[in-house]
């Protein structure tokens, strides 16, 4: 079974907010995944779909890893509280206020379904795939 991360530090959008739309992927296979951050309306899911391709990409260098995409999902996926960058920002008579622009580090793993063996169904002689 092949498993593989991609992380991206230091994004520019606090993790509670990241959280959101990860909590939306997380599970689905990669296609849906992908399509799902294609249309979200956060701004973070391009971010997003930045590191879930990453780790795509890192799963088919792995070893062992047969080729089918569509066999992978994302198993897991965390946004961390990055540092705060400290600003400042001019208030009346003279005071300053300060003002916290966030980061979040967001991981995304993936990992390779297993495959069930499948039961092959006998072919009867009224099942004919010519019937023209």
């Amino acid at each position: 079974m092949v498993e593989a991360h991609a992380t991206a530090r230091y994004v520019r959008t606090s993790a509670q907010k990241a959280k959101l739309v990860l909590d939306i992927i997380r599970g689905r296979d990669v296609n849906s995944a992908l399509t799902t951050l294609k249309f979200a309306r956060k701004s973070v899911a391009r971010d997003i779909e930045k590191v879930l391709r990453s780790a795509i990409a890192n799963a088919q260098q792995q070893d062992g890893f047969t080729g089918d995409i569509d066999r992978l999902y994302v198993s897991s996926c965390h946004a961390n509280q990055g540092p705060g960058m400290k600003r400042v920002r001019p208030a009346p008579m003279g005071r300053a206020f300060r003002v916290v622009k966030r980061t979040a580090h967001l991981t995304v793993r993936v990992a390779e379904r297993e495959v069930l063996p499948t039961k092959k169904r006998a072919l009867k002689k009224n099942d004919s795939t010519d019937d023209a």
